[in-house]
């Protein structure tokens, strides 16, 4: 094999998972972060099913999910809106989101795939792993 790709190109993505109580470790996926570097693509989806989050914690902060959801997309976006990494290129963007944290929003592991259409990747991986 020559290493082709027939035009498709080498993404990363991870996904977003809503922990409401740490300490039982219980998870809903809520979100997927995708990296293409040969498309300067890094982008964040997000699709939060309440009613799941609160069978797991009838006490959830669902507002406080919101916009943990909300800074990802965020900084995935760049500019004003991404904050201290507004200057930051997608590939260090998307690092810093896909680092380790211990917060009720945490990223899980990152996996690699190819496509032609990172955009378009981002929306089926979200319809696939989290609707």
């Amino acid at each position: 094999m020559s290493g082709r790709t027939d035009g498709r190109e080498v993404f990363e993505y991870a996904l977003l998972r809503v922990v409401p109580r740490v300490e039982r470790g219980e998870q809903i996926n809520a979100g997927v972060v995708v990296y293409c570097r040969a498309q300067s693509f890094v982008a964040a989806r997000t699709h939060l099913d309440e009613a799941r989050l609160l069978a797991l914690d009838p006490e959830a902060d669902v507002a406080g999910v919101r916009a943990a959801l909300a800074a990802v997309e965020n900084v995935c976006c760049g500019g004003e809106r991404a904050g201290q990494a507004a200057g930051d290129d997608a590939g260090r963007r998307f690092r810093w989101l896909v680092a380790p944290r211990s917060t009720v929003v945490q990223p899980g592991p990152v996996h690699t795939g190819l496509t032609r259409d990172a955009e378009a990747e981002t929306e089926r991986l979200l319809d696939l792993l989290v609707r």
